[in-house]
């Protein structure tokens, strides 16, 4: 989770400074802030602002007192109440709806159709993945399949835009000068640990050989691109909690983390259009599918495979660094 924002940083946001403009309220500049000694308020006024503070803050104190307030005591009774009764009472409905369901394996349930049929009869052959579950999401559903992966990479740039921190020094507020924008990198930075640096040495090489073979072997065994490029990803996430962001960043920023995704999805695009446009058209596509067992089998399922496997351990890295600091 993101830490909560001190007033401090607040007040150098945007949102800041427009909710600043929106309420009317002038944003002075350095050279308005002088103090003007005939605007200085009377020691009477201020005795008077501050007896009015105190009693806003004990009339708050009594509202929101559970102990005196009645009735905040009786709307957090019936509020604890009304939370039971709906979640028993959903969960009844979730139960009586479940014994309607067809038994397991039963002929009449709705999934024993000609789909899941034409999966495991013609998988191998029409497919040429031994598993049967990659063939089915790059190959007979590989439309879905880029749709999910263009959902990983829009919900990433969202983030990249919501936390991103601006650099940009005269964009920053007045109070801050030039040589303290802000939050310092080497906040962020690890402590040089020697027991966490000596295991990720031994443990982050095995980690992305294991996520490598993974995605390669996907159309072969269990795995695929989703799950390989999730052990990737996890994998950079222990790197950089081994060794920093200044040494991460030698070989992974936010540049490198855009081209890898449009690389990867458009290469899985371009992929999928092709062939989806022959088989629309009943045109051979010429993609041979290979001996099935072999690593170059299954046509261009293992390409997808290594696309999807790149924007997943790109997606899990970014989201970690920009919920750690806001920036690459």
């Amino acid at each position: 989770m993101s830490r909560r924002k001190t007033d401090e940083e607040y007040s150098r946001t945007k949102a800041y400074r427009f909710f600043k403009w929106f309420r009317g309220e002038k944003d002075y500049t350095p050279a308005e802030t002088k103090m003007d000694m005939s605007l200085l308020i009377p020691m009477e006024d201020m005795s008077t602002t501050v007896e009015r503070m105190q009693d806003k803050q004990i009339a708050k104190e009594r509202a929101y007192d559970e102990k005196s307030n009645k009735l905040l005591i009786f709307f957090n009774r019936l509020y604890r109440v009304v939370a039971v009764l709906f979640c028993v009472i959903f969960g009844a409905l979730l139960i009586y709806n479940v014994s309607y369901l067809p038994a397991v394996g039963a002929v009449e349930r709705p999934t024993n159709n000609e789909v899941p049929e034409r999966y495991i009869e013609k998988g191998l052959e029409e497919t040429g993945a031994v598993n049967i579950v990659t063939g089915m999401i790059l190959d007979y559903r590989a439309f879905d399949t880029f749709g999910e992966s263009n959902v990983l990479f829009v919900a990433t740039i969202t983030v990249l835009i919501l936390l991103h921190i601006n650099k940009d020094k005269s964009r920053l507020s007045p109070v801050l000068s030039e040589d303290d924008p802000g939050d310092s990198d080497s906040l962020y930075e690890p402590g040089d640990d020697m027991v966490l640096q000596t295991v990720a040495k031994f443990l982050v090489p095995i980690i992305m050989i294991f996520g490598i073979y993974v995605i390669l072997n996907g159309h072969l065994s269990p795995g695929g691109g989703f799950s390989g490029g999730a052990v990737i990803g996890a994998g950079l996430i222990l790197y950089v909690n081994a060794f920093g962001f200044e040494k991460t960043e030698e070989f992974f920023t936010e540049k490198t983390y855009k081209w890898i995704s449009f690389c990867a999805l458009t290469t899985y695009c371009l992929c999928k259009a092709y062939s989806f446009f022959c088989g629309a058209n009943h045109l051979n596509s010429h993609i041979p599918l290979g001996t099935p067992g072999a690593i170059l089998s299954s046509g261009l399922i293992l390409i997808l495979n290594i696309c999807v496997g790149l924007v997943v351990a790109c997606t899990m890295y970014t989201f970690y660094v920009m919920f750690r600091k806001g920036d690459f």
